[in-house]
């Protein structure tokens, strides 16, 4: 059981990572194709939305059909997006190569977390929180490395992932399957947010929480790598994806050192460095220091590494085996909304306003606003409510999630 565990870890990381492997790619793109900062951003915002039409119509399957059928059909797709990406000529190619790659990615996420947590109940909830970010962060690294040193920067990073990918597939193909078949499949496709409503208090908490996060994330992913570029005054691709990398990368510290902590205090501890971490980004974007843009990235991304772990866990130890699935999907489809919309918005301000410093600065004030309010929301006196309260399960550690304190 214990290489089926990291076979759904490294679905998540390397998913995570092929999803942000393109982020130092887009500078090559747009000089070879002439493309303007709107179309970068819909491309992101394309993928966003494939991830979330995956996760509406078959984010919760794997509770009915089994992990297994799910993360093979994924695999399989995400090692066609990779050739699609490996073949790509124009923005047209971008787009349906980033389809695919979302469709595969909505799929997946949800059943392989539900497939970690099925394996081992307590790791999987914290590799799950962290998984997505290692991956994100990784893949731009990596990717804009290979952009920098190694030769056919378009083709390189997708072929060695399209391989990570192939293999994955074996793998799943013969790992034992972790969750019981129980009837509902088709009537599980009709797209739906369903939350059990004895979840509904605390998802409704953590909600703020995945908004902030991951719309930063979604800046970062968009136009990170142009900002970063003009505050150090370089074109290295490799520069690029360090914003990225750096986020990503301070979110895992984060969720590592905070694990110890109750959900509702690491939501706490999240939001709060979310909203001071975005300040001092956005003051150094003013100041054009890149020395304070970089502090202000890590501090804010620990914030997202605590406010995304925070809520996954104030959430998911609710849920029954075969709701894991279903309910992870509910959270992602929040968090690549407000990872894929506000991002848009951010393309279309670098056109038509003030340019991307200006829309940095804008940007991160929404973000700060959303950190603050979702502080707020943690802070206020709640029924109390446990964790432990899962259907036919023994629960070995109870975690209050909705009361003002830690």
């Amino acid at each position: 059981m214990k290489r089926s565990f990291l076979l759904y870890a490294s679905i998540v990381v390397f998913f995570l990572a092929g999803s942000s492997a393109p982020t130092p790619l887009y500078s090559v793109y747009q000089r070879a194709w002439g493309f303007s900062p709107v179309t970068v951003t819909a491309v992101f915002a394309i993928y966003a939305l494939a991830v979330l039409a995956a996760l509406l119509a078959v984010g919760s399957l794997s509770d009915f059909v089994g992990r297994r059928p799910v993360l093979l059909v994924a695999t399989v797709l995400q090692a066609v997006s990779m050739g699609i990406f490996v073949g790509a000529h124009g923005v047209g190619a971008l787009i349906a190569a980033r389809v695919v790659q979302g469709l595969a990615t909505g799929a997946a996420v949800g059943a392989a977390g539900a497939g970690m947590i099925d394996v081992d109940r307590d790791h999987g909830t914290l590799v799950t929180g962290f998984a997505p970010m290692l991956g994100t962060g990784a893949g731009s690294v990596v990717s804009g490395l290979c952009v920098e040193f190694l030769p056919a920067p378009t083709m390189l990073v997708y072929l060695v992932l399209a391989v990570i990918f192939v293999a994955q597939t074996i793998g799943v193909a013969a790992m034992p399957e972790s969750a019981s078949r129980i009837p509902g499949a088709l009537a599980s496709l009709r797209p739906r947010l369903h939350v059990p409503e004895r979840m509904r208090r605390p998802v409704l908490l953590a909600v703020p929480a995945l908004v902030g996060a991951w719309a930063l994330a979604g800046f970062y992913g968009s136009l990170g790598p142009s900002l970063v570029r003009r505050l150090m005054a370089s074109s290295s691709p490799a520069v690029g994806g360090l914003a990225l990398f750096v986020l990503a990368g301070a979110g895992v510290v984060a969720v590592l050192v905070w694990r110890r902590r109750t959900a509702l205090r690491t939501m706490q501890l999240g939001t709060a460095a979310l909203a001071v971490g975005v300040a001092v980004t956005v003051q150094a974007v003013s100041a054009t220091s890149v020395a304070e843009f970089f502090v202000g990235t890590a501090i804010a991304g620990a914030g997202f590494g605590g406010s995304f772990q925070g809520a996954i866990r104030s959430v998911i130890g609710l849920a029954a085996p075969h709701e894991r699935a279903g309910v992870l999907s509910v959270l992602f489809v929040v968090s690549y909304l407000a990872m894929g919309l506000p991002a848009v918005a951010a393309g279309l301000l670098v056109v038509r306003a003030g340019g991307i410093l200006a829309t940095a600065q804008d940007y991160g004030l929404a973000v700060i606003m959303l950190a603050v309010a979702a502080m707020t929301g943690t802070l206020l006196p709640r029924r109390r409510a446990t964790l432990c309260k899962v259907p036919n399960e023994k629960c070995n550690v109870r975690v209050v999630v909705s009361v003002g304190h830690g």
